[in-house]
């Protein structure tokens, strides 16, 4: 087993099930209501640990009953996470709507992930087992997170940014940090418009492969892994490391199966992808991205963001 760090964020869900989103000013009657743990960083690290990786979180949360609810799954689950608690800010909170389809809208409201310190995270990366990968998000304090990669990057471990969601503060020499990127394709299209000034079509990711890795390359990161959803993954290496893939760039399809729910699958593609490359056992770089691609789709079959993320055992069972 190899070892992940997620640096990120801690979020309590609620989502309500709707058969369609409601128009401005409409009310509608939902079909259902939950509450579930989640947060883009916390997905992601009980995604990598479900998946066999040795996992530790580290985020903020507030001194309330929403945080409290984080830290019990996370004993559940046998997480170990290094808690920075803000007794004057709220735990972050989300507002979620899944329609029919699977489809969601969703509104968060940050809370104490705002105010991760940069010297907790460097306190807590020097106090537990040096990573082989780590892993970032863009909904904590930004500080914390370039203090992570950077941390990450002096003891030679392998930097993932999840760019998500897209942060107007986010510059240039924090994108450079990563050796690995993964955005959706919304993501990449708000990335590219912000720092590079290059505006793509809504319907950019239906381009050849050839100009969609132009687009990648324009980023300076080593490796990016655009996931596209019901049209799969992206892959574009820099030609001089293509990291074992016969090709600096390809495709990958998507996994068939029956999605209720799409929340939280790019968070299990992340840590499904950073838990395979932290064994170091793939030959080529593609068997991670096509593990982390059926972890991400098997994800949809459930509802919920952290619980939904499937187990090794679940896996195998499902793809063999």
């Amino acid at each position: 087993m190899g070892a992940v760090t997620v640096v990120g964020s801690f979020v309590l869900d609620h989502a309500w099930a709707v058969e369609r989103f409601p128009r401005v000013g409409e009310t509608t009657i939902a079909l259902g209501f939950a509450t579930a743990v989640g947060g883009k960083g916390f997905n992601q690290a009980v995604a990598a640990l479900r998946l066999g990786a040795r996992t530790r979180f580290i985020g903020a949360i507030g001194h309330d009953h929403l945080g409290e609810a984080g830290k019990q799954f996370a004993r559940d689950e046998g997480l170990d996470c290094a808690w920075e608690t803000h007794p004057t800010l709220p735990t972050a909170a989300a507002s979620i709507m899944i329609d029919s389809s699977g489809a969601n809208l969703i509104a968060v409201a940050l809370g104490a992930n705002g105010a991760l310190s940069a010297d907790l995270v460097r306190s807590a990366l020097a106090a537990g087992e040096p990573p082989d990968v780590l892993l970032a998000q863009l909904e904590a304090n930004l500080d914390a997170t370039r203090a992570a990669l950077t941390a990450a990057r002096r003891e030679g471990a392998l930097t993932m940014l999840n760019p998500a969601p897209l942060n107007v503060r986010l510059d240039r020499s924090l994108l450079a940090l990563a050796d690995l990127l993964t955005p959706n394709e919304g993501e990449f299209q708000l990335l590219l418009a912000l720092l590079f000034g290059i505006e793509l079509a809504p319907d950019y990711f239906r381009s050849s492969d050839v100009l969609l890795n132009q687009w990648c390359r324009a980023t300076g990161v080593a490796t990016v892994v655009i996931t596209l959803g019901a049209e799969g993954v992206f892959v574009s290496h820099d030609p001089d490391d293509p990291r074992g893939d016969a090709r600096p760039f390809y495709r990958i399809a998507a996994s068939p199966v029956a999605t209720i729910d799409t929340t939280g699958a790019g968070d299990a593609f992340s840590g499904a992808l950073a838990a395979r490359l932290a064994e170091g056992r793939p030959d080529a770089f593609r068997d991670a991205v096509e593990f982390a691609s059926r972890a991400a789709a098997l994800s949809t079959e459930a509802r919920g963001c952290a619980p939904s993320m499937p187990t090794a055992a679940q896996l195998k069972a499902r793809f063999g």
